[in-house]
């Protein structure tokens, strides 16, 4: 009598965001998870999931990562935030690029600093300046390409293996000086800054896999040789899916 073979089981990953044709980084996912699966052998279940379906109670959950992708203003402010409290809360591996950064920031300000009033400029371009955690850059990024010095012992450091890179921007908004020593004093790490010191890459220290980035990762290259960013979350995800050897 042979043994049943049992297949791996397959990660199944929430791409949050508003699809669009217009998003370069959003026409580039396909790329990547067919390079991810071929090159990597790490095969994703990737859903799309709006940013107004991502409100809703438990819309993320059972997902084994969690991607909010760039084209912010988001739909739904409220559903990208919610989804990111989920992975954080839940130990979802969670990745966060460009917009997903922002927004990263913004929901660990009002929920574990305590910042119910912390606002984003492009959602909240009448908030007060004391309350903008994410303010309008005084040089946009859109389109540039900058270098990222990576903290030694990080856990971008492990995934990305150098201490220095090149990434490409499409933003014209950041981290507002102001709140990043709270943000830092209530566990937030800043792994990643470009050379005049401004953070570009944000974790959290004891989440199973946790990273933002204000560059997108995703736009590196062709798409067909995945940024280590990219395939660092697929592998994480993987990992939260539990493997299981065939027999």
């Amino acid at each position: 009598m042979t043994n049943p073979v049992v297949t791996n089981p397959v990660a199944r990953v929430a791409l949050v965001g508003d699809r669009s044709s217009t998003v370069q980084s959003h026409v580039r996912i396909p790329v990547l998870l067919d390079a991810l699966a071929e090159r990597d052998g790490l095969v994703l279940d990737a859903y799309w999931i709006p940013t107004a379906d991502a409100a809703e109670p438990g819309a993320v959950e059972g997902f084994d990562a969690v991607w909010l992708l760039p084209g912010s203003p988001y739909r739904s402010e409220a559903g990208a935030l919610a989804a990111i409290r989920t992975a954080r809360e839940r130990g979802i591996p969670f990745l966060g690029t460009c917009g997903g950064f922002q927004h990263a920031l913004l929901e660990y300000a009002r929920n574990v600093c305590g910042l119910s009033r912390a606002a984003h400029a492009e959602n909240d371009p009448d908030a007060a300046a004391e309350d903008l955690v994410i303010g309008r850059l005084a040089c946009s990024l859109a389109g540039h390409e900058g270098a990222v010095r990576v903290a030694p012992g990080s856990l971008a450091e492990s995934v990305i293996g150098t201490e220095r890179l090149v990434e490409r921007y499409q933003c014209s908004y950041g981290p507002d000086s102001g709140h990043l020593e709270l943000l830092r004093a209530h566990g937030l790490r800043f792994t990643g800054e470009d050379g005049d010191g401004q953070v570009r890459i944000v974790e959290l220290p004891g989440h199973p896999f946790f990273l933002a980035t204000l560059f997108q990762p995703e736009l590196a290259g062709d798409g067909t040789r995945p940024h280590p960013v990219v395939r660092a979350l697929a592998s994480a995800a993987v990992r939260h899916a539990g493997v299981v050897p065939t027999a």
